[in-house]
């Protein structure tokens, strides 16, 4: 394209960014000087801002060069696959002594645990996205069921966490098969839309049926895990003995925090080693063949619609187990904690560590949900830089940043792919 064609489609952009950019950042709802109440403001610097970064980013994008269908992968993708086993060995050991370390904080332990939280939410929309090529924008649904499975059982039949927690696993892979029934003749922008739709949906039911989900009110004093039926509480309940009165300790909160950390960091390396040993299943190699040509996929004598129900199955299984941990946590769900920001986070996680990549998925959850924390401005902008980075990771390296095509089966070089009688 000459240079006239991409100034007008800079130009283009700049006009579509302006038309948005002025319902969206143009106006500001200001209190100051106002005796009677607030006042709206127009923030023309907001919309300049805007528009300028559009058009000189579409003329970067424009004038930068095409990556070839070969190209090199960067150094850290380089890296990262050659010692995988290192890393990944690395972090374990790091996140075992993290509670113990010097500078370490409840704060910190409890950051910990969210972004391994996050990390399960990547692998299970990993397996969906990542290896069966199935493009889920309504991923936060299973994981509000996940969570609402606790927080029902506790509040309606005093159930607690270990109790509801296989439940809330089965329930939402059950949601998952449900979901995955009328879209198994979709693909791609079709069924991106579908389970949009659909986690819309799941999340308008949680607000309107108050009855059974408390609506917009949420549930609160969701019960926490315990340590064989031991509470990490202050004060015992009736007839029974707390944690620290067992052990002859003073009680702290920094055990909840530290055990409730543990807790999530076991079920996230059984999830880990579960979704490695898919892969090198049938199953596991069923979701890399439809996620490459659906078409010879069916020739080989793959059933399509039994790979998809199982990829839906086990990503929404996984999302289940993440939403209970979510709502140990927070020890309060509502449903303003699943809407559609947080499907886009995960799938940002998903594309910026890789397609398939359980190491590449780790660091990109650790980078995403840290990020916020380093100052405000992160926070407030954090979507927006989201959307910028998956602009960039899609135009050149649509595999993701941290991910290289590794095989999940390997031939011998002695040993050749079709034995020949003799």
């Amino acid at each position: 394209m000459d240079l006239r064609g991409l100034v007008k489609e800079a130009a283009l952009a700049a006009f579509v960014a302006l038309i948005v950019a002025i319902p969206l950042a143009g106006f500001d709802l200001s209190q100051q000087g106002t005796a009677n109440g607030a006042q709206i403001g127009f923030r023309p610097s907001w919309v300049a801002i805007a528009v300028v970064t559009v058009f000189v980013g579409r003329l970067v994008i424009g004038l930068l060069p095409r990556p070839q269908r070969r190209e090199r992968p960067p150094v850290v993708s380089l890296f990262i696959a050659r010692h995988q086993r290192v890393l990944g060995l690395t972090g374990l050991a790091i996140a075992i002594v993290w509670p113990y370390l010097p500078f370490s904080s409840d704060y910190l332990v409890d950051l910990a645990t969210e972004v391994i939280i996050y990390m399960m939410l990547g692998w299970g929309l990993g397996v969906v996205v990542g290896l069966a090529g199935l493009l889920n924008l309504g991923y936060a649904a299973f994981y509000a069921v996940g969570a609402y499975t606790l927080a029902l059982t506790s509040a309606y039949w005093a159930w607690g966490f270990w109790e509801a927690l296989p439940l809330a696993g089965v329930t939402a892979a059950a949601v998952g098969i449900l979901l995955a029934l009328p879209v198994l003749r979709l693909r791609g922008d079709y069924l991106a839309i579908v389970t949009l739709g659909f986690g819309e949906i799941i999340r308008i039911i949680l607000i309107n049926w108050q009855s059974f989900t408390y609506g917009p009110n949420g549930i609160n004093g969701v019960p926490r895990p315990t340590f064989f039926g031991l509470p990490l509480v202050a004060r015992a309940p009736r007839g029974g003995e707390t944690f620290a009165q067992f052990f002859h300790i003073d009680f702290s909160l920094s055990q909840r925090y530290i055990f409730l950390y543990f807790v999530t960091l076991a079920l996230a390396i059984v999830v880990n080693l579960f979704i490695l040993r898919l892969r090198r299943l049938p199953i596991g190699r069923a979701w890399e063949a439809l996620r490459e040509d659906e078409i010879a996929s069916r020739a080989l004598g793959i059933n399509p619609v039994g790979v998809k129900l199982s990829a839906f199955a086990v990503g929404a299984l996984l999302a289940g187990f993440a939403g209970v941990f979510f709502a140990a946590r927070q020890s309060f769900v509502s449903p303003e904690s699943f809407n559609f920001q947080e499907s886009a986070t995960v799938l940002a996680i998903v594309v910026l560590g890789g397609m398939g990549s359980q190491l590449g998925i780790a660091l990109a959850a650790i980078i995403l949900v840290t990020l916020p924390e380093f100052g405000r401005d992160f926070a407030q902008f954090r979507m927006l830089l989201f959307g910028a980075a998956m602009v960039g990771i899609m135009i050149w390296r649509p595999r993701g940043f941290f991910s290289l095509r590794t095989p999940s089966i390997r031939l011998g070089e002695d040993r050749p792919l079709v034995e020949v009688p003799k």
